[in-house]
C-alpha cells in the first residue's frame, strides 16, 4: 500500500485514538499515518491501513474468490475467502502498540472485536477455517499478546477463539514513511 504526498512533521501529543496535535508549519489538514517511536523506529498508525494491506496480500494468495466485509452472524467479518470447497472467514487488527519488543492489542476497549472472536468460533463449528491476522504496523516486534491491562475481555474470548480452533496469524510488516506492505 501506497500513500501519495507525505510530509514530516513534529508530533506534539495525542488526546485519543482520533486527534493526533502535529506541528506542519502551522497546518493542520492531514491524516497521521505514521509516527517515529525514539529507540524503536517508525510505526504506521492509520487504522485503514490494516484491511488494505491484507486485501492487497490476499490477491497474491491461492484464494479463488475473496470478499470484504462479509456478514455472519450478528457480525461483519473483514473477509471471507474459498478455496475449491473451502471456505475462511478473516478477521483483521492493527497491532501498534509495542512494549519490549512485543506488540499488544487492542490499545482501546473493543467491545467489537471481542463480538468478532466469539463469531469466528461459531464459525469454526459450522466448518468455515477462521483466522485472526494481526497486522503488526511496525518493524522489530513478530508477535502480538492480549492487553489485558486495557481490555481483559479480549484476551478471554482470544482464548476462547483459539481453543475453539481460530488461527491467529502475525503478519509482519515492512513499514516506510509512504507505504506499508506485509512481508
Amino acid at each position: 500500500m501506497k500513500y501519495n504526498e507525505t510530509v514530516v512533521g513534529e508530533f506534539i501529543n495525542r488526546p485519543n485514538r482520533f486527534i493526533a496535535h502535529v506541528n506542519i508549519n502551522g497546518k493542520t489538514g492531514y491524516d497521521l499515518i505514521a509516527v517515529y517511536k525514539e529507540n524503536f523506529g517508525l510505526i504506521n498508525i492509520d487504522s485503514q491501513a490494516p484491511n488494505k494491506v491484507v486485501g492487497e496480500w490476499l490477491e497474491k494468495q491461492d484464494y479463488t474468490f475473496v470478499k470484504p466485509e462479509y456478514t455472519f452472524g450478528k457480525s461483519r467479518i473483514d473477509f471471507y475467502m474459498e478455496k475449491g470447497d473451502e471456505q475462511f472467514l478473516l478477521e483483521v487488527k492493527g497491532c501498534t502498540l509495542e512494549k519490549g519488543g512485543v506488540g499488544y492489542f487492542p490499545d482501546a476497549p473493543t467491545e467489537r472485536g471481542v463480538k468478532h472472536l466469539y463469531e469466528l468460533s461459531e464459525a469454526v463449528k459450522k466448518g468455515y477455517n477462521c483466522f485472526l491476522a494481526f497486522v503488526i504496523q511496525m518493524e522489530g516486534v513478530s508477535e502480538v499478546l492480549p492487553n489485558e491491562e486495557i481490555h481483559k475481555e479480549f484476551g478471554v474470548a482470544l482464548r476462547h477463539a483459539v481453543n475453539a480452533g481460530v488461527k491467529v496469524l502475525f503478519l509482519k510488516c515492512k513499514v516506510e514513511e509512504d507505504s506499508l506492505r506485509i512481508l
